[in-house]
């Protein structure tokens, strides 16, 4: 026990020893940069399978690191050198395998990333097609509910729906919430500005925080606007009303156009927020 307590004090003052002699600016920009892409895996593998999976793989093989550092030197151990050695490619292999519709998921968001297309116009053809498509839910009274992620993973309801990933269109919306459609009842979510899933079932509100004539998807919206920053669209099947949650609060009866203003404040605030700008500088302009 004192050789093994011995060997690991060596080994600590070593690696001081060897930090000293690096350059103090060099290790604070290579810390950052660590400290931004570990943040940002983090970040976007939060809600979803793989963050479990992650901390599992990250807990084995720190445990399996330090026992190797804590074994005497003075020994041999080449079967079990052999073996670590292996399994960091096994667990590498496991990690791109398990975490495939992530990896998938991270670079269609790369590739759609705002350095490589316009964001805002991309979001406002979002808001556009979101807006046009309650518009025409709510005149054929067909009920629906549409989630669009924004901070906050949804990807735990994504992975119990039905994986859809495509473009986000009012004539897929509406076949998606059809009566006849296997889907219609639960919701839809998307990501990134593509529907991920169909067939999701978002966490019901208390009762006694919604008012007993909603029914069943406003209080889903109000449920997931609550534990989400997500932005819940609801149109009611019985009266055609269009809706909104966000930040766990429920605005119902809305009109299409103040539905627009609403969705576009949320999701795209550069954007609206220059709209507003314009539009105060063309009524204060000269007739």
């Amino acid at each position: 026990m004192g050789n093994l307590i011995d060997s690991l004090l060596r080994s600590v003052t070593t690696y001081w020893h060897r930090l000293g002699g690096y350059n103090p600016y060099v290790v604070a920009v290579e810390l950052l940069l660590i400290a931004l892409a570990v943040g940002w895996v983090m970040r976007f593998l939060r809600g979803t399978r793989g963050a479990r999976l992650i901390k599992g793989v990250a807990l084995m093989l720190a445990g399996v690191y330090v026992v190797m550092r804590l074994l005497p030197k003075t020994y041999r151990w080449e079967r079990i050198e052999f073996l670590y050695g292996h399994f960091l490619v096994f667990a590498f292999v496991a990690v791109v395998v398990a975490f495939q519709p992530e990896l998938r998921r991270a670079l269609i968001q790369i590739g759609q990333a705002r350095i490589l297309r316009g964001a805002h116009s991309e979001m406002e053809k979002l808001v556009d097609t979101l807006t046009d498509s309650a518009a025409h839910l709510s005149r054929s009274r067909t009920g629906a509910i549409v989630a669009v992620e924004r901070s906050v993973g949804l990807g735990t309801l994504t992975e119990a729906g039905t994986p859809v990933d495509a473009q986000v269109t009012g004539g897929l919306l509406s076949t998606i919430f059809y009566p006849g459609s296997p889907l219609h009842d639960m919701g839809v979510v998307i990501q990134a500005g593509r529907i991920a899933a169909a067939g999701c079932q978002f966490p019901l509100a208390e009762s006694e925080d919604v008012d007993p004539s909603l029914g069943s998807r406003h209080r889903a919206a109000l449920g997931l606007a609550t534990e989400s920053d997500a932005v819940v669209l609801v149109v009611s099947e019985e009266t055609g009303r269009i809706s909104l949650a966000c930040e766990g609060q429920l605005y119902l009866g809305l009109e299409v156009e103040r539905l627009r203003e609403m969705l576009l404040a949320l999701l795209a605030p550069e954007l609206a927020r220059k709209r507003r700008k314009a539009a105060r500088a063309g009524k204060g302009a000269p007739s």
